[in-house]
Formats: C-alpha cells, structure tokens, sequence
C-alpha cells in the first residue's frame, strides 16, 4: 500500500470514528457515551479509537491537529512578509476550518458550552495556536528589542481578536459572515500594532528611523505617543 493510501485510509477511519462519537454524543450526551459506545457504533474494535483518538475530547475536536499541522507549514512557507500580516492570515486558517462545515461547528459550539470539561479542553487547543505563532514571531523579531515579550503579545492579541469574532458568530448561530467578522477584528490588531509600535518598527511595522552623521530622520504614525518618538531617536542615535 502506498504512503498516499495509507494516509486516506487513515484519514477515513479517524472521520468515521469522530462522526459516530460525535452522533452519540448528541443523543446521549457527553458523559454518558463511552468509548465503547462509540466503537460499536463505528463497527471497529476498542484498540482503533485510541489509535486515532487519545480521549473522547480529542473526538470532539478532530480536525484542530491537521489545522496546526497546516499553520505551522503555512509559517514555516511565509518568508520575509511583514510578521504581523503573516500571524493574521494564519489564524484565519483556524475560521476556514470552523466556517467550511457550519452545521458541525455549531454543534460543537453548543457543546463545549454544556461540558465544562470541554472547555477546558478547547482552551488549550487554542493555547497550542498561539503557542505557534508565537514561535514563528520569536524568530521574526530575533534581535529586535523585546522581541520575545512582542512574539507573545502579538500572538496573543491575534488569537484574542480571532476568537472573539469567530464565537459572535457562533453565538449567532451562523448568521452573517465570519470572515468579514474576522477580518475586522485583525485589522484591529493591525492597527493597534502600528500604532504601539510607532518608531520602533521591526521587520515590516509601521514606523521606522535613520540616522546619518548628523542627521536623523524619523517617521512615526501621527498617533505614536511621544515617549516612543523619542525612544526611537535615542536608539537611531544608539543612546540606549
């Protein structure tokens, strides 16, 4: 059997397991389905569900492990575009994934929200996302000022804004569009981030100085605070 098959195969039986657990766990609850339940439904053998799944709450999320694998692929591929950019397009992976079969992510949805143990469960896939990108943004910033507090920061605030529009519009039960939804609440952080960061730009942010014998030039936004006007003059002319 090639690689290729062997992959579908594997593919194949992980969705027919997640549906049948998923199936159950809308008729019975989450709680009160077992494993073996879910095995019986799916017509397979105890020793498949925990080749695929190590719990029933992984069976509740099984597409967030190949939507990481494709975020850390997708930054991995970015190259030299502007960092803050990169982690937003990436994130709306993670929305494409939810948007791409409504009916299921608000299932799920309604789910979590019955099963605090599903929360907390969801609370730390989401972690694994910003962990990524964080990582991404660490090696961005490698040898900027506070590179590592400005890889978490950004990655947080990128997480925090994508979720925040992806659950409106779960809470709506679906109505109107995620993506605008979602592409509004980035371009937040995008801006912010221009704006926070004013003179101190890195690698693409907004923002920027030159020095030259005796002359510097600097470009800030109009709302850069002062103090950070005259942060970046001191470090154009290496005073701190």
């Amino acid at each position: 059997m090639t690689e290729a098959r062997r992959s579908a195969k594997k593919a194949s039986m992980r969705e027919v397991l997640a549906e049948a657990a998923f199936q159950l766990f809308l008729e019975r609850g989450f709680e009160e389905t077992t494993v073996d339940d879910i095995v019986a439904r799916a017509g397979v053998g105890r020793r498949s569900f925990f080749r695929y799944f190590p719990s029933k709450e992984d069976a509740v999320f099984p597409d967030h492990e190949r939507c990481l694998a494709d975020m850390t692929a997708f930054l991995a591929a970015a190259g030299g575009g502007d960092p803050v950019e990169v982690v937003c397009d990436g994130a709306k992976l993670v929305l494409r994934l939810y948007a791409a079969n409504p009916e299921f992510s608000l299932q799920r949805y309604r789910l979590t929200r019955e099963v605090p143990g599903l929360r907390t469960y969801e609370l730390s896939v989401v972690r694994r996302y910003e962990r990524t990108m964080a990582e991404y943004l660490r090696g961005r910033y490698e040898g900027a000022p506070d590179s590592a507090l400005r890889a978490e920061v950004i990655a947080a605030a990128v997480v925090a804004a994508h979720n925040n529009a992806l659950r409106s519009w779960l809470r709506s039960d679906g109505a109107g569009d995620p993506e605008s939804a979602v592409d509004h609440a980035l371009g937040l952080v995008r801006r912010a981030w221009a704006e926070a960061d004013g003179v101190n730009g890195a690698n693409g942010a907004a923002g920027g100085w030159a020095a030259g014998e005796d002359v510097v030039v600097v470009v800030a936004s109009k709302e850069a605070p002062m103090w950070r006007v005259v942060q970046g003059i001191e470090s154009a002319l290496g005073k701190n």
